[in-house]
């Protein structure tokens, strides 16, 4: 891949800028402000290499319609780049420098003159030039630290062995920024902007050679090109990117994955709902998994090492003034520092689950102005579960590798079977409708097993136990122990893969086979394939039997009334006798 300066500095800038302008390929309507700096510096290469007419046409060429102010500044580049070309001397224009790795243009590559005098003038110094690179812009100490012309120094050596750089210049063309006074007319204005050009004088900013530079420079290449998450860099500079609408406002456009199947070998984020009877060891499974963070409801945290946060009411008193700031509301503000990923951790444990069910009742009751879902049937049991599965989704949305949900176990519930018999029911204490849309959400919804001191983690279910999940396993219980429940993904995953192979290359069906006949004798015509059956599995004795029967009564069926069946063949004289229809008389 070709890599170049500008590319490596918009990761560095912004990486999801990075992936939306060169992996994707997302272009963006130009903006149309007088003052765009696209536009204006690529007039100001057109007038430093052609003529000051070719750079205002150049620029005016970029807008639909040209306003006084689009004037205004075609007659600060009419003054300003007659200034700039008296600084530098003749050379060459938008030198390209290129390779398998590396693409570049120098602005201008000029001859290095000698530092005496030769015959009345200074002389070339043959395989020795000096580069200039154009800027039209006021910041200079930013273009100080840039690592631009240390890469062109660098690739062009590289490429043209025998050839020098001597010096390295910068040509910073400063902007002239005024505005119109509400007491001042446009020619008065305009004139302000002449006078004020004539004052400022371009100037050349020489840097010396850092070697260190391009070797950063490349670190930066490798980081880019290993890159696999592009994260959004918010700051100042986002009101001036063109891509602010996309990650800021919400913009409708979606990127499409690649058309290529997924190896779910690799898949490695784990999503689990834990339920148990209390002291049954849920709490302590969870803090094994590797770098958990808790949003603890309960205050269960004395025996566990994981930082948690609490999940609870928060009470500030400021004087006579108590402001309380209920549950739930600080449960979707720890989601919502959880979506920056601004963190280290890579497992998210909610314990318990059924209680920040219920801190999202109370905090419903509290928008809704009830004091039960009873009080507005017909819409607060809605509002309350699409709160809480809403904000639970942004959780499971969340690039973390484990996710974890506890709960306690039900058993005050009895479930009739068919046979009249009554039998406790086992499942997770919640709602039953936001339980079964809470187990659509996790790969596997597993009980914790405490019978003395042995713990296991069971994933059967059936018409008593609420359990199960979608991972393929032989599996339906192993001990409470975390290198136990990683060998049930792994077993899992490999289940998977197998089972995709055999999707992607199903075997041929053997049941029906095309048999092609000879060709008749008529000339000019083929017989179709005739299709040849293979025969039916052999039936046991009753069954061929059975079979028999019921073909000979349906032939006797067909017969006209007053006609005998025929007599069976020799061969099959040991058949049960049929029943043959007896022959009506008129009365």
């Amino acid at each position: 891949m070709q890599v170049s300066h500008s590319r490596v500095e918009c990761f560095e800038s912004c990486p999801f800028k990075y992936r939306l302008r060169y992996l994707e390929n997302i272009r963006t309507v130009k903006a149309t402000n007088p003052d765009n700096p696209l536009f204006l510096g690529t007039a100001l290469h057109t007038g430093l290499e052609k003529n000051v007419d070719a750079a205002i046409q150049e620029y005016f060429m970029q807008y639909p319609v040209i306003t006084d102010d689009h004037v205004n500044e075609a007659i600060k580049l009419s003054i300003l780049i007659p200034k700039a070309a008296n600084v530098i001397p003749k050379g060459f224009n938008e030198v390209k420098i290129e390779s398998e790795d590396f693409i570049g243009f120098i602005d201008l590559l000029a001859p290095a003159l000698s530092t005496t005098r030769l015959g009345g003038k200074y002389q070339e110094l043959p395989g020795v030039f000096d580069i200039y690179d154009f800027k039209y812009s006021n910041n200079v100490s930013h273009y100080k630290d840039s690592v631009q012309v240390h890469l062109y120094k660098y690739f062009y050596e590289k490429l043209n062995p025998g050839k020098k750089i001597r010096k390295m210049f910068y040509l910073c063309v400063p902007k002239v920024n005024s505005r119109q006074k509400k007491d001042e007319t446009l020619q008065d204005f305009r004139r302000r902007i002449q006078e004020e050009c004539l004052d400022v004088q371009p100037n050349l900013v020489e840097v010396e050679y850092d070697q260190s530079k391009v070797m950063e420079w490349l670190l930066s290449v490798k980081r880019m090109t290993d890159a696999k998450d592009f994260p959004q860099k918010q700051g100042w500079l986002c009101r001036y990117c063109d891509y602010q609408d996309y990650c800021q406002k919400g913009w409708d456009f979606m990127i499409l994955p690649k058309n290529e199947r997924r190896n779910i070998e690799q898949v490695q984020k784990k999503v689990i709902w834990l339920y148990g009877s209390p002291f049954s060891g849920k709490t302590t499974f969870a803090n094994k998994f590797p770098d958990p963070l808790m949003l603890n409801t309960d205050g269960n945290i004395k025996f566990v090492d994981a930082p948690y946060i609490p999940i609870k009411d928060q009470v500030e008193v400021v004087g006579r003034m108590t402001k309380r700031t209920l549950a739930w509301a600080v449960f979707k503000d720890a989601i919502a520092e959880l979506e920056k990923k601004d963190n280290t951790f890579k497992t998210i444990i909610v314990d318990l689950l059924e209680d920040t069910y219920e801190q999202c009742r109370l905090y419903m009751y509290d928008q809704m102005n009830i004091t039960h879902e009873s009080d507005d049937s017909f819409r607060a049991w809605d509002k309350v579960r699409t709160e809480f599965l809403s904000t639970l989704k942004r959780l499971m949305n969340m690039d973390y590798e484990n996710i974890v949900l506890i709960s306690h176990e039900d058993t005050t519930k009895d479930i009739t079977k068919k046979g009249g018999d009554k039998v406790t029911a086992i499942k997770p204490n919640l709602q039953e409708k936001t339980a079964n849309k809470v187990a659509g959400m996790v790969d596997i919804v597993a009980r914790v097993i405490a019978d003395g001191n042995e713990r296991t983690l069971s994933f059967k279910t059936n018409e008593v136990i609420f359990g199960g999940g979608r991972l393929l396993t032989k599996t339906d219980e192993i001990p409470l122990d975390y290198d136990a429940f990683l060998d049930v993904y792994a077993e899992a995953n490999d289940a998977a893969s197998q089972s995709m192979h055999q999707v992607s290359s199903p075997k041929t069906s053997t049941r029906s086979r095309k048999k092609a006949e000879p060709a008749p004798a008529e000339e000019g015509f083929m017989n179709p394939p005739v299709e040849e059956s293979i025969p039916d599995e052999p039936l046991d004795k009753e069954e061929a039997l059975a079979k028999e029967t019921a073909q000979e009564e349906a032939q006797q069926e067909t017969l006209p009334f007053g006609e005998a069946a025929e007599p069976a063949p020799a061969e099959e004289a040991e058949k049960p006798k049929t029943r043959t229809r007896k022959r009506r008389t008129q009365a």
